[in-house]
Order: structure tokens, then C-alpha cells, then sequence
């Protein structure tokens, strides 16, 4: 008989706030997808981290003809065979190196028209104007410095260049959009609660008679309060859900169909579906607890009746 009645009470109150309800769902809908996105933002940076941290080398260029007059490390004039193989050798001899491959003239044309053909610039250039270089594999990208200190300031060398630094600056911009998507989620996560607080108040005055009478003749403040929670906390698991759906969605449009981002971008590591319902747990969870606790505690004022 109870728990009738307190699902009749919840029925009701549902019904009599409809629009305020289906604003809370909309409400904590959109906050859970910006926190579900942001947490799979953050998983797909870490995935591109370990699958471009494991690609990357460091790239040591060589002086060139055309460096002697206009590069102050290439004073002496273009690399000789035997600075090369000095290097080379030296370069496999220190501790984090993998692997050291020397990249020609004509190597590094044919890279550079794999990335840039469509370029005007790499149309223009010929393989004499392309520079030597080594490309070094090390065991451990953060040990970079180790090969700037060893062969920075040695003849020939004309820079060295560790390839993640650039990878980093898509990371920083990355990470950056994840920051503002949960800047985003907090302020909806302010909005929902507002609504939710307002929701429940409303609610609870529109039957303050019948809660003056439930308190007349001896019901618990925690049965007076269950009907308004549960109406909360059951608006809140339809945002939740309808939050799981955009989640899903999205990763199955913008990677698998639609969009095919797997496809045009062959060379990112995307994150699977796996990762997806891993989130969704906290989504439903959240989505579940933040509508209840705020019922909770905006309800304590209307039971000193």
C-alpha cells in the first residue's frame, strides 16, 4: 500500500510539473554528454599519446651546401661521409637509441611528397634541394635531451628536432577543447541543479496540504520526502539515459558512420566502443545521485511544517 501510494504521488507530481521535468531531463541530458564527451576526450588523447610517442623520432638534419652562407651551425660547409659516419656511429652508441636510419636527399623528397604532394611548395621542390638526415629511434621518447646535448653543437649537424614537440602542440589544443567542454559541463550541471531545486519546490508547494497532513499524522520525514526524490531522481535517470544514447551516437556517427573520421583519418588511433560504455556507468550514476541529493536538501525547509 505504500509503496502505491508513494508511486501514485510520484505520478502526480510528474504530471503537474510536466514542462519543468522535461526541462530537467533536457538539462541533465546535455550536462552528462559534455561530461561523458570530456572523459572520452581525455581517453582519446591518452590513446593518441601512446600511439604517437611509440612513432615519433628524433630527427637529426645535416648541413647542406645551401646552409654554409645562410646557417650559423653550418659554417664549415655541407656534411662530409666521414662527419656521417662518425655520427652515426656515435648516435648507436648511446643508451636510449633504438635504431638510427640515415635518410638520403632523394628519401626525404619522396616523404615530403607522401605529406605535402598537394601542395604548391612540394611541387616546386626538386630532391637536391631536400635536406640529409638521421632519424633516431629511442626506447624512451623523454629522453630526448640526451641526444640534443651528445650531437647539437657537432660538425655538420644542422638542428636537431624532437618529433613530439610538434605532436605536443595537437595534444595541448586537444586537451584545451576538453578543458572548455568541462567548463561547459559545469555551468549545465548549474543550470540542471537550479532546475531541479526549483522543480522540487514547486512541487512540494503545490502539495503542501497534503504533506501538512502526512506530518499531522505521524509519517517520517523520510516517507514525506521519498515521492519528491524519486521524482527527481527518475527525471534525472531519463537525462542520464538520453545521455548514454547521445554518447553512443556520437561515436558511431562521427567514427564508424556519417562523418567516417576512421576512414578520412587512417592514421589516428580512434577510441573503440569499449571505452564508450565504459564511461556510461558514471553517467547513469551521476545522473541518478546529483537529482536526488539536490531534492534532499532543497526539501528540508518544507517539512518543518
Amino acid at each position: 500500500m505504500r509503496a502505491q501510494f508513494v508511486l501514485s504521488e510520484i505520478g502526480v507530481g510528474l504530471r503537474r510539473n510536466l514542462t519543468m521535468t522535461i526541462a530537467v531531463i533536457v538539462s541533465v541530458a546535455l550536462s552528462l554528454a559534455l561530461f561523458g564527451g570530456a572523459l572520452l576526450g581525455l581517453k582519446q588523447v591518452s590513446v593518441m599519446k601512446g600511439y604517437w610517442y611509440d612513432k615519433v623520432n628524433v630527427a637529426v638534419y645535416l648541413c647542406s651546401k645551401g646552409d654554409a652562407e645562410s646557417d650559423p651551425n653550418c659554417t664549415e660547409g655541407a656534411v662530409t661521409k666521414a662527419q656521417m659516419a662518425t655520427l652515426k656511429a656515435d648516435l648507436e652508441k648511446l643508451e636510449p637509441v633504438e635504431q638510427v636510419i640515415h635518410e638520403d636527399k632523394d628519401e626525404a623528397w619522396k616523404h615530403y611528397q607522401e605529406q605535402y604532394g598537394n601542395s604548391p611548395l612540394a611541387q616546386s621542390l626538386q630532391p637536391d634541394q631536400m635536406q640529409e638526415s638521421f632519424r633516431v629511434k629511442l626506447d624512451d621518447p623523454e629522453k630526448f635531451k640526451v641526444i640534443t646535448s651528445a650531437v647539437a653543437d657537432r660538425p655538420g649537424v644542422q638542428s636537431v628536432q624532437d618529433q613530439r614537440e610538434t605532436v605536443d602542440k595537437l595534444f595541448e589544443l586537444l586537451n584545451g577543447m576538453n578543458i572548455g567542454a568541462l567548463a561547459l559541463m559545469g555551468l549545465m550541471l548549474i543550470v540542471a541543479l537550479m532546475l531541479i531545486v526549483n522543480t522540487v519546490r514547486v512541487s512540494a508547494f503545490s502539495r503542501r496540504r497534503e504533506t501538512g497532513i502526512m506530518r499531522l499524522v505521524g509519517a517520517s520525514s523520510f516517507y514525506i520526502q521519498l515521492p519528491f526524490i524519486m521524482e527527481a531522481a527518475f527525471a534525472g535517470a531519463l537525462g542520464a539515459l538520453l545521455a548514454a544514447g547521445l554518447l553512443i551516437a556520437g561515436r558511431v556517427f562521427m567514427i564508424d558512420h556519417g562523418l567516417e573520421l576512421a576512414d578520412k583519418m587512417p592514421l589516428v588511433n580512434f577510441i573503440g566502443m569499449d571505452e564508450v560504455f565504459a564511461v556510461l556507468p558514471f553517467v547513469i550514476v551521476i545522473g541518478l545521485l546529483m537529482p536526488a541529493l539536490a531534492a534532499f536538501f532543497a526539501l528540508r525547509k518544507y517539512l518543518k511544517v
